[in-house]
């Protein structure tokens, strides 16, 4: 979380599916009779480093199991957790980064994750993901848990304008969660922030741009959905988005990082 993956308001994953946010951190998924077993808990904001391309790799989980991993290279990895005992596994999305390609050119793919979890401590995930164009990739991430997360989450913590670090874009929230902004490409933003577990600093976002010019125009009427989190140890605080949507024309992820103005 304290190491930024992508700077500016319209850095993006691109040409993939929506983010299938879903699933159920906790949810039993080889209990077959007798004893519930007691399951750990994936939920939080998690950070460390791929050993396969040697990158650092940031996650974000919310208590209802949504998930969001993003590589220092801009690539995106999103989808549904579920955990049982100290086994975590997810069926992932992922995107390069807007404007580029994986190795053979395509520019999504899918995936599975598949690991060990203990509560508030470590993560340890096996990424098998295959490109669109079918090209097989790895990786093993070992991450920790960032004690950020017992920060919690509030729109009052939340409510500022941010700008990102070129000072091209700007995005109010408001105390309800209202988001809005525009940046340098003059792609508006319209949306909403809200939290679903007030102890855990990871949020739900949801958005749409309008009057986008240039190579952002694709992006005018994309229904956004996604998490952040609040990084309040910086200096200024660093709010740090990350979303996918689609239309009929194509299907996009972004990464936002903006700081508290």
């Amino acid at each position: 979380m304290r190491q930024a993956i992508r700077r500016g308001f319209l850095l993006a994953a691109a040409l993939g599916a929506t983010l299938a946010l879903g699933g159920c951190t906790g949810t039993d998924i080889g209990n077959t009779g007798g004893t519930t077993p007691t399951n750990a808990s994936a939920t939080g904001i998690w950070s460390g480093t791929d050993s396969v391309t040697g990158l650092t790799v940031i996650g974000y989980v919310n208590s209802t199991g949504d998930a969001v991993f993003m590589r220092a290279d801009g690539a995106q990895f999103a989808g549904p957790t579920q955990v049982s005992g100290d086994t975590v596994v997810a069926a992932v999305v992922g995107y390069a980064d807007f404007g580029n390609a994986f190795s053979d050119g395509s520019t999504y793919g899918l995936g599975t994750l598949e690991g060990t979890v203990t509560s508030a401590g470590t993560l340890t995930l096996t990424l098998s993901f295959t490109t669109n164009n079918g090209t097989a990739q790895s990786g093993s991430w070992s991450l920790g848990y960032d004690s950020i997360t017992a920060s919690g989450a509030s729109l009052g913590a939340v409510s500022a304008t941010y700008t990102d670090r070129a000072g091209l874009a700007a995005i109010t929230i408001d105390a309800s969660g209202a988001m809005t902004g525009q940046d340098g490409n003059g792609c508006v933003l319209n949306g909403s922030l809200s939290v679903s577990d007030g102890s855990v600093d990871v949020y739900q976002v949801t958005f749409t741009f309008a009057s986008c010019t240039g190579n952002y125009a694709v992006l005018n009427g994309v229904q956004f959905t996604g998490l952040a989190a609040l990084d309040t140890s910086t200096s200024p605080a660093q709010l740090t988005i990350a979303v996918a949507g689609a239309t009929a024309a194509g299907k996009y992820a972004l990464v936002l990082n903006l700081l508290v103005n």
